[in-house]
């Protein structure tokens, strides 16, 4: 029996990516383990492993093409001892496809679900319950596990009632959980409960014809559109802004970074001031635990490390590459891992794991002159720090006017769970490793 293979779910938020890459050509014969294609989703490229052995009997997307939807129908393999001819004829119609290859950069993240739409050739899923098995993508069982809700419970909209991660948070969001009769109400209605969004037709017609160029969204775009929008509409923002005296921190960098070793006539680490807002955060997040934390509705969920997330700009968008337990590390081990994972990024070459998840974010403006800024949560973060530039300002100092090196930074919060008085204590601990950033070191 022919053996289809489908466009992979590479992340929670993939709907669809570019299948930019085949390694392998029909009529080649694949194991288990082989990387086989390389795809590329808003974030990165990453590399689609078989989980299946045969001989490529169909290449049915060509390489190159764009917005591939998941679940799609990619290629064919044929079984051992299958006719090649027979199962690239029959593309796309043996029943129940094999699931999507785990790309090999995930193998210990957590699989997406399917959107509840895929495509006629996408896999489709088992029955939502049999006997007493509910069936469900591993990101909504770890979802609904956070939450302690009963699977069971929840009226799948996925394909053939699969449950998936939009069916928990709408059971989450609604206080409760769904009946089976009310599911695929609440699906055909929810596209009605978005906001809507002008037309291009209707924004179009304001222009002058001729005035203007169109140039199409990317899926980075899209997913950066999407998750910007949930964020303001569901996360009521909170903002507490303090200037911090950078001089005694200045001071120390220049110290640290004329002692730094030397290697092949190159130091072993140059630090920036951004590393040191990085370790400076991650030690005021480990002294106000109480602000380390992330909402869900049935839980409060309080994080044991300090893992920061930092904005970094790349062609088309962003990304936030995660400093693991950033509280434990040196500053140099920070610079050094900051500048790989901020290399990675451009290069669209992260993991998965390196750019999801994290307690908190850092965005730093600073270099490009911007004074003072507010930046927009990232859930489940409920924090974001957006750090401005540093300028010498007068200051009042014993009564007496000075000079010194000033950054304003403004701390996003989520007001659910950070409120302002919290929020203020945290920012006073940063605040306080930045001005004595000796307690850096120790």
């Amino acid at each position: 029996m022919p053996i289809n293979i489908t466009m992979p779910a590479l992340s929670p938020t993939m709907e669809e990516g570019n299948l930019s890459k085949w390694l392998v050509k029909e009529g080649d014969t694949v194991k288990s383990g082989d990387v086989i294609a390389e795809i590329e989703t808003d974030k990165a490229t990453m590399e689609v492993e078989a989980v299946d052995e045969g001989v490529v009997a169909k290449l049915v997307v060509p390489a190159g093409t764009e917005g591939v939807k998941v679940n799609a129908l990619i290629a064919v393999l044929a079984a051992d001892g299958e006719d090649v001819a027979a199962a690239a004829s029959g593309a796309g119609a043996a029943p129940a496809p094999k699931a999507a290859e785990a790309p090999k950069a995930e193998a210990k993240s957590e699989a997406a679900p399917a959107p509840a739409a895929a495509p006629a050739a996408a896999a489709p899923a088992p029955a939502a319950a049999s006997g007493n098995r509910t069936f469900s993508s591993p990101l909504a069982r770890r979802l609904a596990k956070e939450a302690g809700i009963d699977l069971s419970a929840i009226a799948g909209s996925g394909p053939h009632g699969r449950v998936v991660k939009s069916d928990v948070e709408s059971a989450l969001s609604g206080g409760g959980v769904r009946s089976a009769a009310a599911a695929p109400q609440a699906a055909a209605s929810a596209p009605a409960a978005a906001p809507k969004v002008a037309s291009d037709d209707s924004v179009l017609k304001l222009f002058e014809p001729g005035s203007y160029e169109l140039v199409p969204h990317d899926g980075m775009r899209k997913i950066i559109a999407k998750r910007l929008v949930e964020s303001k509409q569901t996360v009521p923002h909170f903002y507490v802004t303090v200037d911090c005296e950078l001089d005694a921190l200045l001071s120390l960098r220049a110290q640290l970074n004329d002692a730094a070793p030397r290697k092949d006539s190159a130091p072993a680490y140059k630090l920036s001031v951004n590393d040191m807002v990085i370790k400076a955060m991650a030690l005021a997040l480990r002294d106000v635990p109480d602000a380390n934390v992330s909402w869900t509705e049935a839980n409060m969920v309080k994080h044991k490390h300090a893992d920061v997330g930092v904005a970094v700009s790349i062609p088309g968008g962003l990304i936030t590459p995660i400093i693991r337990k950033a509280e434990e590390k040196t500053l140099s081990a920070i610079s050094n891992e900051m500048r790989d994972l901020g290399k990675r990024a451009k290069d669209r070459k992260l993991k998965p794991e390196e750019f999801q998840g994290g307690t908190s974010s850092v965005s730093n403006m600073g270099m490009m002159g911007v004074k003072q800024f507010a930046a927009v949560i990232n859930p489940p973060h409920a924090t974001i720090l957006a750090v401005g530039a540093g300028e010498q300002r007068p200051v009042v100092k014993n009564g007496q006017l000075a000079v010194a090196t000033v950054m304003t930074v403004t701390l996003s919060t989520d007001h659910r769970c950070v409120d302002g008085a919290l929020g203020a204590e945290l920012l006073q601990a940063f605040k306080g490793y930045i001005e004595n950033p000796m307690g850096m070191l120790v």
